[in-house]
């Protein structure tokens, strides 16, 4: 019985890590960034909690979703969706979060505006 104590004590260390999750994004130059550096968007057409991404096949080839693993647990503003295909995907305040093929080098937002419906994502 005295290995309980110990026992408990690990789990107790695992759990804590599991909560200490970074962030999936950060911000820079006022907007957010995924780890690459690289500017995220949000698409108008998406319903934001829907758990939804409506940008499927030839508009995911344009705009890449910001993937989540499946060990990626929801934190703070940002939650998991499961897109069509069954990948899982960020998104913030129920947004789903992409990049956008035409950014080159971090810092670019060259996707901002693009047919009224694809916005940087500010803070």
């Amino acid at each position: 019985m005295k290995f309980l104590p110990i026992a408990f004590l690990t789990a107790a260390l695992l759990g804590g890590c599991a909560s200490m999750m970074t962030a999936p994004a950060k911000v820079a130059d006022g907007v957010l960034v995924g780890p690459s550096g690289m500017t995220l968007y949000v698409f108008d057409r998406d319903t934001a909690g829907s758990g939804k991404s409506v940008c499927n096949g030839p508009c995911a080839a344009n705009w890449p979703p910001l993937m989540a693993s499946e060990m990626d647990k929801p934190a703070g503003d940002y939650s998991v969706i499961t897109r069509d295909d069954g990948t899982k995907q960020w998104a913030m305040k129920g947004k789903p979060l992409y990049y956008w093929i035409k950014d080159t080098k971090a810092g670019d937002k060259t996707g901002d505006g693009v047919q009224n419906v694809w916005h940087v994502v500010k803070p």
